[in-house]
């Protein structure tokens, strides 16, 4: 029999591939709900649109939430925080029923219409996935945390077809340092997922962008810089308004936990029947990324009240989808945010400094990393993620500039990042003991 040592490269590689797998399925079943739940109910014939538009994420958040209930209650939330839980204190272990229930919950609640993403869960998916693989290898509890890092590596991958990006966040958000066997898997396991992901779906890029933005004027450097610190203010809105919605959805005894996200799900079929009413645009209920990439390519249908009411929506459709215990993660919606309320910057350096009208799609890019950074908390990866998203790199000034004052601005005024606030809210502390 090979030693564990000799198993463990074997191991990482079939847990690249499979995790790619895992993560395409996933992603196929999803887009397929959206178009038979969603995109039929925003779309149905005369005023019936806005009723189905409202029930369809209801039903879906009552089937999520009678499953959390009932089946599965690990599978709640975006998937990153439980992650992080099992990596630190269950040598990176999820169980098969968890894996199970998050691709099963997650497909339904995301096919009906929530304002989540499905970045996150394909994070404790595929972590799900290179679990279920460490325990059929026999591997140590040394080993088996390392393969953990190896499924959020590939489901990142896979997820934003970005695998340095990947690399860069498991290191920020999971390692924390700089383990050579375990940097080594995580980078296999990356290339594998992403090679799977563009092999099955194809080798594009997340968003197609018409041409690569570049710094044409250094006088917009002075709009970059307002919107990083917009961006951190966005950040911080977003955080508190959930983390505070989320704490008094725990306290309402008069509903069941198990409807509650029924009553998030109709919410945001409210808020996307407004955004469909005024601007003919969604962008809130469902897939994200059809409206924001009319963002980064400059649409004129966009204007910079679209940009501005669809962003604020999108943070109370988001706030209610997952602070009412919905199963989902908050990768795309801080993207849309972040895109729209760069858009709108660039509408102020078009109008004020009569700059070309590319500058709106160029601001759109920098504001999806600048939200990102100031929510997720990971500058790196802010950065890394958007040149691989878009394959541009002509905005690597404005990014920093953006992204790191998004980043600096969001941690000065609230310290603890969200995936760690969500964590103390459910009692639970990660920090390291002395």
């Amino acid at each position: 029999m090979p030693s564990e040592r000799q198993r463990l490269l074997p191991v990482t590689i079939l847990a690249g591939g499979v995790c790619g797998l895992a993560a395409v399925v996933f992603h196929i079943c999803c887009g397929w709900l959206q178009a038979l739940l969603i995109n039929r109910a925003t779309s149905a014939p005369g005023h019936s649109w806005i009723w189905w538009t409202i029930l369809t994420p209801a039903l879906g958040g009552l089937i999520a939430g009678l499953g959390l209930q009932y089946w599965v209650p690990a599978a709640a939330g975006s998937g990153i925080p439980q992650v992080k839980v099992a990596y630190a204190r269950r040598s990176g272990i999820i169980s098969l029923k968890e894996t199970i229930g998050k691709f099963v919950l997650c497909t339904v609640q995301l096919g009906a219409g929530a304002s989540l993403g499905l970045e996150g869960p394909t994070v404790q998916i595929c972590t799900g996935v290179s679990s279920f693989l460490a325990r059929a290898a026999r591997l140590s509890p040394e080993n088996s945390k390392r393969l953990s890092s190896v499924g959020m590596a590939a489901g990142i991958a896979a997820a934003f077809n970005a695998p340095i990006a990947a690399v860069t966040f498991t290191l920020e958000e999971l390692i924390g340092s700089l383990d050579q066997t375990m940097l080594t898997g995580v980078i296999v396991a990356a290339a594998l997922a992403a090679v799977v992901e563009n092999k099955v779906l194809g080798h594009n890029p997340v968003f197609r962008v018409p041409h690569n933005y570049e710094l044409a004027n250094s006088s917009s450097l002075i709009w970059y810089a307002l919107l990083g610190l917009l961006a951190a203010v966005l950040s911080v809105a977003f955080t508190d308004s959930l983390l505070w919605l989320r704490a008094w959805f725990r306290r309402l005894d008069s509903v069941p936990r198990w409807v509650q996200p029924a009553i998030g799900g109709a919410a945001t079929g409210g808020l996307a029947v407004v955004a469909i009413g005024f601007f003919h645009l969604n962008g809130i209920a469902g897939n994200p990324y059809d409206t924001l990439t009319m963002a980064l390519t400059g649409a004129t249908s966009l204007t910079v009240g679209a940009m501005v009411t669809l962003c604020l929506l999108k943070l109370a459709a988001t706030v209610m989808s997952y602070s009412s215990g919905g199963a989902g993660g908050i990768f795309a919606p801080a993207l849309f945010m972040g895109g729209m309320l760069g858009g709108a910057v660039g509408y102020l350096d078009v109008a004020v400094f009569h700059h070309s009208a590319d500058s709106i799609g160029a601001f759109a890019v920098v504001g999806m990393g600048a939200a990102f950074a100031g929510i997720v908390r990971a500058p790196m990866t802010s950065v890394l993620i958007i040149f691989e998203m878009t394959s541009g790199y002509g905005l690597i000034l404005p990014l920093m500039i953006a992204n790191m004052s998004a980043f600096a601005l969001a941690r000065h005024w609230r310290h603890t990042p969200i995936y760690e606030a969500l964590l103390e809210q459910d009692g639970i502390d990660l920090t390291p003991k002395l």
